[in-house]
């Protein structure tokens, strides 16, 4: 019988956080002994001035520097390779990604592939991609979040969608992992009501999925120590992260989606953000992610409010659309957990075992009704006929699946997907 793992890992980038932290950028390159420097952004960041403040501060270092922004909102491999493309004219000694987490994912992709010959899906994990290892240094990256959500600049993880398979999936390494997470919360002040929504129940999926992840205790050991998983499953580390992320996210998203100038709860989601990133970036997300890319890859004419004008579920909205039944079914694994997160996330209220499962999905459902997230997988036009393909989709995923708590089956994702409706 193989033996159960009795080692975890945890590791995080340094980070430099707080109002005037963006300013301090061009010294960071500097220091890294940078003669070049690309910026990688969208247009609608670069639109708010942000980028361009740091290109002056780069360039007032002394190093050479360039904005590419041409970064695809929820980023695909036709926006990977283009920015991949503009990258490889000239040789960069260091990245800044500056937005959410497309820009922060899209540097990863660029800095993998100019520093790696071969291309992004010889990187995807199996069973979608080849699952190849980076065997080559990368360059620095510098990782600076305009969105209080995505926690990118603290992970190993890389997501991208796949056109022509109408599927996410991501590569994970701890070589993608930024050199460097700069988070300044007043980056965070222009995002429309609706992208803090979505934001912040990214924060809030990435807390919940690592806490209720299963324990990296219980999962079997790997065949070789230096091959271990990105995801590592529940420990004692992440958890503390966690426990803070959920804490803050309950008494601060609300007032952040409804007056975004309020500097308090932005510079709390943002922290919040941090703390959430450093917990699932190495405990690892389940459920409500794996189901996430299916979701958002198979869309055909939803478009979000907020967002730019194209057919998208953007990541947020996605993962918090099965939230709710997901941990329904998951609260078996581990009944203290899940009333704990509840109480933790409500701001203090008492759960028992007499609440049982409906505690975490009550709380869910309401903090999302208050911030008008959208309700049930009709909303992005999916009805029954789509499950199967859902379905199929979440189940590539084995990097999430692998840290699910409970043995996930067919049935039970079709019951998911179904009751999410």
């Amino acid at each position: 019988m193989p033996r159960n793992e009795s080692v975890f890992t945890w590791a995080a980038p340094p980070l430099k956080f707080g109002a005037g932290a963006l300013d301090e950028l061009g010294a960071e390159v500097a220091a890294r002994q940078a003669k070049s420097c690309l910026i990688l952004t969208d247009p609608g960041v670069r639109g708010t001035g942000i980028p361009d403040r740091a290109l002056d501060s780069i360039r007032a270092a002394g190093v050479k520097s360039e904005i590419f922004d041409g970064v695809g909102v929820e980023p695909t491999d036709a926006s990977i390779d283009e920015a991949v493309a503009y990258a490889r004219q000239q040789e960069w000694d260091c990245f800044v990604a500056i937005g959410g987490g497309s820009a922060i994912d899209t540097a990863k992709a660029v800095n993998l592939l100019t520093t790696h010959p071969g291309e992004l899906l010889d990187f995807v994990t199996p069973p979608i991609g080849a699952g190849k290892a980076p065997w080559l240094p990368l360059k620095p990256l510098i990782a600076v979040p305009t969105t209080a959500g995505t926690g990118s600049e603290s992970t190993t993880i890389c997501v991208v969608d796949l056109l022509g398979l109408h599927l996410k999936a991501g590569v994970s390494h701890p070589s993608l992992r930024p050199s460097l997470a700069v988070v300044d919360p007043r980056t965070t002040i222009t995002l429309p009501s609706e992208v803090t929504a979505a934001s912040g129940m990214d924060v809030l999926s990435h807390a919940l999925e690592s806490y209720t992840s299963v324990a990296f205790d219980a999962k079997p050991a790997p065949e070789e120590p230096m091959k271990r998983p990105a995801f590592c499953g529940s420990n004692p580390i992440s958890d503390v992260w966690c426990e803070m992320a959920l804490t803050l996210v309950g008494k601060h998203l609300r007032a952040a989606v409804l007056n975004g100038r309020d500097l308090t709860a932005r510079t709390q989601m943002a922290l919040a953000s941090t703390y959430a990133g450093t917990g699932f970036g190495n405990a690892g997300t389940h459920l409500p992610h794996a189901n996430a890319y299916p979701i958002a890859g198979a869309v055909k004419q939803y478009r979000a409010a907020g967002y730019p004008e194209m057919p998208m579920v953007p990541h947020g909205q996605a993962v918090s659309a099965t939230a709710a039944e997901v941990f329904r079914w998951t609260y078996p694994a581990s009944p203290e957990r899940h009333l704990h997160a509840a109480h933790l996330l409500s701001g203090g209220q008492t759960f028992t075992t007499t609440d049982g499962a409906d505690a975490l999905p009550h709380v869910l459902t309401e903090l999302m009704a208050d911030i008008q997230m959208p309700r049930g997988l009709h909303a992005f036009g999916y009805g029954d006929e789509d499950i199967d393909t859902l379905v199929d989709g979440t189940l590539k995923q084995t990097r999430q699946l692998a840290v699910v708590p409970r043995p996930v089956t067919r049935a039970a994702l079709e019951d998911i997907f179904r009751r999410s409706l």
